[in-house]
């Protein structure tokens, strides 16, 4: 039975016992305000002043009966109590319902409220015929329904669509309460018939209880009950409520989608595919390299055009038991394989591979497992659906708000939950860590021979409503391998100063916070780092690590706009040749911080002129001077950097957004740089980044997002010493299709 069904019908019969008690009878002048008696219909005496007056006047003889006015007798009317309902069990409201007596007197009428239901008391008793009639749907005539004195009817109509608004012919049905053929619901049946409370109690033991089948009409699997037609405006295409599902439809009920049970009624399945196209055509300037494409060019750096294009795709299979909606589910099997094939352009050899054979182009695919894990609910925890639960598996986990620690999909195995009526949340997880595909950043089945261990809680509504606080814990454990990536470059341990494999320990301790006080958006973070590198390359020797990191970001909505201003710091190491390591560097960070991709320092990764490392590597702000941000290890001896940024958010239309994006960038220190390069006295300006991008949605929704914009960086004084004079330039889009 469909449990919609039951709780309307449950509706209509409470509203009835309800309704009973105000359809007692009421005493014209001058007679008595008890009913009559039904054996012997002589008149009874007046009401007392008070009840307990009334019961001790009941056991005494009457003496003298009330006089009342000749012909006049007491009002015992009924009462009808309605709910129309389409075919399919939507409430109508609206319906004119016309109460006529089958012998001559006066036409009752009534209109059923937004809810379905109607109410008319105070009928005569007798037989009636009961219209019912909606623009839209077939009129629907009852005719011999019998109402007793002070009797409440409760009914139930439905009426049938007619697919247009035109008015149709009346259709009559005769008085069968309740029948209706084999698994089709009935036009008209009559749920209960109540007595009110003024009935004496032979009359009441008399009555009989209908039976089941007239309160409880079994309906289909509420899964696969069907949405009614309905038409919103007539004559205007398009306007659709309710629409019909496909498998390839995403939008409406799909059982592809999770919308409905896999099998039994619990069992959900919910595929997700996502295509993601991206272009990047850059100038960014290389050193031509010991064999140039152009021989014969005296000039120390190369053409610098680059192009490149990728596409990637997603496809995820979820699987999981429990509800779609509204609680954790009980557990969870989830797998997601990446497909990728991505194309490179260059104008100087030495850069798609380290063979200069290869030329300055370059195609690549591969093909990764990015999840691939199994989850058990252990618990819950309370009545408002706090729990524990466990996962284990290939699974993607971002430490922070921002990603500014460690993004990535790795194997682990993860705890997380949540208390206090979901006001606190927690993580506790392990991951071994696999190599990366070089060109496309997917997984390899190869052991990376690196560890991390985070633990992170969050307090929602800390000091204030709509602020969350952070705390957290990160171990990274980098132990001494070497490896090259698949262009044939050497990246562990880093081709630069004591080239000599070495072993990493760094903990991470921090406190973040996202949320809004008042009206002022508020993002931060503060992170200390503590540990040791056993051999550092640049200063040559075993280093303790001391380096920090803060960000604070505000902004300000003001109807369509954003305004966004914020600062972001990663500590420098002044002396890089001492024991102390105090530049900052994170595990695998993907800092959406500062305009993010739609800021050209933050976009592209640079390599550092005469070195086999970058100065910054794409998807972050931290100079940290390492090989290779998914393949290196991380450098604690780094000039580190001032980030001070403005910006602007705009909605243009509700499908289009465009992002404003300006960035002063200057180095902490430059000793690093000094040394490194062999280059004294570098400056720490850096330059001014600067972008303009737009977010467009073309339906509406998620399902297709183009993304594409411009961004520079024009060179300040210290990168001019360091790199070039020349203005850097990006122009990228992404398109990406989800399913």
């Amino acid at each position: 039975m469909s449990p919609g069904i039951g709780v309307k019908t449950a509706a209509v019969v409470c509203l009835a016992l309800l309704l009973s008690g105000s359809a007692r009878p009421q005493a014209t002048p001058g007679t008595s305000s008890a009913p009559e008696n039904s054996t012997a219909p002589q008149a009874q005496p007046a009401a007392p002043a008070d009840d307990n007056q009334g019961s001790m006047q009941q056991q005494q003889p009457v003496t003298a009966p009330t006089r009342r006015v000749p012909g006049a007798r007491a009002n015992l009317g009924g009462a009808v109590l309605g709910l129309v309902q389409s075919r399919e069990g939507i409430p109508l409201g609206g319906v004119q319902v016309a109460l006529q007596p089958m012998a001559a007197g006066k036409i009752s009428s009534a209109e059923t409220s937004a809810d379905g239901i109607f109410r008319k008391r105070d009928l005569v008793p007798g037989k009636y015929q009961i219209t019912f009639q909606l623009a839209g749907y077939e009129p629907l005539m009852q005719t011999g329904v019998t109402l007793r004195p002070g009797e409440v009817l409760t009914i139930e109509v439905r009426l049938k669509s007619t697919g247009a608004p035109a008015a149709a012919k009346t259709r009559e049905v005769p008085v069968q309460p309740g029948n209706a053929e084999e698994g089709e619901m009935p036009s008209y049946r009559e749920i209960m018939r109540r007595p009110a409370k003024d009935m004496d109690q032979e009359q009441f033991a008399q009555m009989e209880m209908p039976p089941e089948s007239r309160i409880a009409v079994p309906e289909p699997d509420r899964w696969n009950i069907a949405l009614p037609p309905w038409v919103r405006y007539p004559g205007r295409p398009g306007e659709y409520p309710y629409s019909g599902s496909h498998w390839w439809d995403p939008f409406n009920r799909n059982k592809l989608k999770g919308d409905y049970p896999i099998f039994g009624q619990n069992t959900f399945f919910n595929f997700t595919g996502v295509s993601n196209t991206a272009l990047d055509v850059r100038r960014l300037y290389v050193p031509s390299g010991v064999s140039g494409q152009n021989p014969f060019n005296e000039r120390f750096f190369g053409k610098g055009g680059q192009a490149f294009v990728q596409e990637t795709i997603r496809l995820t299979f979820d699987l999981f038991h429990g509800d779609t909606s509204f609680k954790p589910v009980d557990w969870r099997i989830r797998l997601t394989p990446a497909f990728n094939v991505n194309q490179l352009w260059v104008q100087e050899k030495g850069i798609v591979n380290i063979d200069v054979r290869e030329g300055v182009s370059r195609t690549d695919a591969h093909v990764g497992l990015q999840e691939a894990f199994v989850e058990k609910k252990l618990a819950d925890l309370s009545p408002n659906y706090d729990f524990i639960s466990v996962r284990a598996g290939i699974q993607q986990f971002t430490s922070d708000f921002r990603g500014l620690i460690f993004t990535e999909e790795q194997p682990g195995f993860r705890v997380f939950g949540n208390l206090d009526n979901n006001r606190l949340q927690y993580n506790a997880a392990y991951f071994w860590f696999l190599e990366k595909d070089t060109n496309s950043g997917l997984n390899r089945f190869l052991n990376r021979h690196q560890q991390a261990m985070i633990a992170n809680f969050y307090i929602q509504d800390f000091l204030a409503k709509g602020y969350t606080a952070e705390v957290s814990y990160h171990y990274d454990k980098d132990d001494a391998s070497l490896h090259y990536d698949q262009n044939g470059f050497l990246v562990r341990p880093a081709p630069i100063g004591a080239v000599t494999p070495h072993d990493i320990r760094a903990h991470y301790i921090g406190i973040t916070g996202n949320g809004h006080f008042g009206r002022i958006n508020v993002s931060n973070a503060f992170y200390q780092v503590l540990g040791h590198d056993d051999l550092n390359p640049i200063a040559g020797r075993r280093v303790v690590l001391d380096s920090q990191l803060a960000a604070v970001e505000f902004s300000l909505d003001k109807d369509w706009l954003r305004f966004r201003a914020s600062g972001f710091f990663a500590s420098g190491d002044s002396n890089p040749r001492d024991h102390v390591a105090r530049g900052f560097d994170a595990i695998t960070e993907d800092q959406t911080f500062a305009g993010g991709i739609f800021s050209f320092f933050n976009r592209e990764g640079i390599r550092l002129t005469g070195t086999g490392v970058t100065l910054v590597p794409p998807d972050s702000f931290l100079p940290d001077l390492k090989s290779s941000k998914q393949e290196g290890q991380v450098n604690f001896v780094n000039p580190g950097i001032f980030v001070f940024n403005v910006g602007a958010d705009m909605d243009v239309t509700t499908k289009m957004k465009a992002i404003l994006n300006v960035n002063y960038l200057r180095f902490h220190h430059t000793a690093p740089l000094d040394l490194l390069l062999f280059q004294s006295d570098i400056r720490p300006t850096i330059g001014v980044d600067y972008a303009v991008g737009l977010v467009y949605r073309p339906p509406l929704s998620e399902n297709m997002v183009i993304t594409g914009g411009i961004a520079a960086l024009t060179p300040g004084d210290g990168l001019r010493q360091i790199y070039t004079r020349q203005t850097l330039i990006s122009v990228f889009t992404t398109v990406r299709f989800t399913f």
